[in-house]
């Protein structure tokens, strides 16, 4: 079951599958998106830890949402025509796992061509599921304003839930931050809904240039 796709039997909860660019700009589509985003001037040209971080937990977050999400983001990334860059699932693995927090922690910092490649398929993945995301905030406020437990909400309660079990399976519990998250249900719901502003943030026209723009906060003077 997923918020996106198994509530697409409901006309709130329903998206398209359809993602642009057009196929039929096949060499380009690729060019066209990353140039899209800026080159931002950072020590030694590849990512910090932190966007690296911040990257991994957003499409954790997408996950969440929506079942089947890795097999979308490689869809995605077919759709966006960014193969070359993330080839198979093996290689999103990895890029993933540049995330200090993961079990599975991979040193080789990203490059900005292959963060711009995630950060454009997180974007359009998460345009498709505005609707499933808006409404999880709305309810969350609610229920919070009416000092209700989440649980009371089905779509909500089975988000969390899907988060914190992919964040419990994944990261690292020796971390001190993820061991944090970790210690309490509502430490671990927080960072989850935490993210599901940071995806809204994502929506819009020119939501992919302020994800980009916004990985870099504190990053550069």
């Amino acid at each position: 079951m997923n918020i996106a796709l198994k509530c697409s039997s409901s006309p709130k909860m329903s998206q398209d599958l359809t993602v642009m660019p057009d196929s039929s700009t096949p060499t380009e589509s690729k060019s066209f998106i990353l140039d899209i985003l800026p080159d931002i001037p950072i020590s030694n040209g590849v990512c910090s830890l932190p966007m690296q971080q911040k990257i991994d937990l957003i499409l954790l977050a997408i996950e969440a949402l929506e079942l089947g999400g890795s097999e979308y983001m490689l869809a995605m990334a077919q759709e966006l025509q960014l193969e070359e860059i993330i080839k198979n699932r093996v290689v999103l693995w990895r890029l993933r796992c540049t995330n200090p927090w993961r079990r599975s922690y991979n040193r080789n910092p990203l490059t900005l061509e292959q963060a711009k490649a995630l950060v454009a398929i997180a974007t359009h993945m998460t345009k498709r599921l505005t609707v499933a995301i808006r409404e999880l905030i709305s309810v969350e406020q609610q229920m919070r304003e009416k000092q209700l437990p989440y649980e009371q909400n089905f779509h909500l309660s089975w988000y969390l839930e899907r988060f914190r079990a992919h964040f419990r399976s994944r990261m690292n519990p020796r971390r001190a931050k993820v061991e944090f998250y970790l210690s309490s249900q509502t430490n671990i719901n927080q960072l989850a809904l935490s993210l599901l502003t940071q995806l809204l943030f994502c929506t819009g026209t020119t939501g992919m240039q302020r994800l980009w723009i916004s990985l870099f906060d504190g990053e550069v003077s």
